[in-house]
């Protein structure tokens, strides 16, 4: 007999499992989903950082008439925490710090627009169950970049890439 699944992860859960793919291999970030509540407790060793992941998560995301609370919760509190004078690039250095899901960022000035930030994330592909219905092991399979596309809530020209293969990293020519 055949293993049918006709049920689908709700799009709250997929967005907890985004945001877990995104720091699961972080060392300092431990991210925890009581459904029951329908919240995300995302756990911080370093102060500095949780303030930079609380700067770019909402603290709350509706889907429906359903609301998903996020709460980032440092370790310890400190004075190192201010990002008032930081660029957007700054703040993802800052985020994903140790985090080998991300590669850097680059801010540039632009003459026609304000800044531009590039967050460019390694060059790996993403795997998570998810009850796809399009995926025999019922896995999502995407790139960091969709991931932080569909996640972060960034203001201003903020835009999301994939790093270039280790091979080809000698023959990056811009920015």
């Amino acid at each position: 007999m055949t293993d049918v699944r006709l049920k689908l992860s709700p799009p709250w859960v997929t967005y907890v499992n985004e945001i877990k793919a995104l720091f699961e291999d972080d060392k300092d970030v431990r991210v925890t989903y009581d459904n029951d509540k329908v919240e995300i407790n995302i756990y911080v060793e370093e102060f500095r950082k949780a303030r930079a992941i609380e700067e770019i998560l909402p603290i709350s995301k509706q889907f429906g008439k359903v609301e998903l609370k996020i709460y980032v919760i440092p370790a310890n509190v400190d004075e190192n925490g201010d990002l008032s004078k930081c660029t957007y690039g700054q703040i993802f250095d800052a985020a994903f710090k140790g985090n080998p899901a991300y590669s850097f960022s680059v801010d540039i000035d632009s003459v026609f627009t304000n800044v531009l930030t590039y967050v460019v994330f390694t060059n790996k592909v993403v795997q998570f169950f998810n009850d796809n219905l399009n995926d025999v092991y019922g896995n999502m399979s995407t790139l960091y970049q969709e991931i932080a596309s569909d996640v972060f809530e960034t203001k201003g020209n903020v835009f999301y890439c994939t790093d270039v293969k280790k091979d080809l990293s000698s023959e990056r020519q811009w920015p």
